[in-house]
């Protein structure tokens, strides 16, 4: 089961102004579809113990501009480079958004 269930219902939760706690978590969950594995509830609602998840979301969504705006900006400053398939680069721009989400969310 990926990880990401419980994340998304953590951040739900907090979304509608609800308590994040095991409870809500489980329900989100059940609501969903997904059977609950209670050691993950548990080890997310200790994770998140004394976090300001607003302040947390606003620090990851800043993050990731910064990281982009720089490979474009040393792009613009570079010689004009081979130009690529549209396809590669479309390939390489998801491989890359898919590593950076998983480096995220371990």
């Amino acid at each position: 089961m990926n990880k990401m269930e419980y994340i998304y219902a953590a951040l739900l939760l907090h979304k509608a102004g609800k308590k994040v706690d095991e409870n809500g978590v489980k329900a989100v969950l059940t609501a969903a579809g997904v059977k609950a594995d209670e050691s993950r509830v548990k080890a997310l609602i200790a994770a998140l113990d004394g976090v300001n998840i607003e302040d947390a979301i606003s620090k990851a969504a800043v993050a990731p501009v910064a990281v982009a705006a720089a490979p474009a900006a040393a792009g613009k400053a570079a010689p004009a480079a081979k130009e690529e398939a549209p396809e590669e680069h479309k390939k390489e721009d998801e491989e890359s958004g898919m590593a950076g989400l998983g480096a995220l969310f371990g």
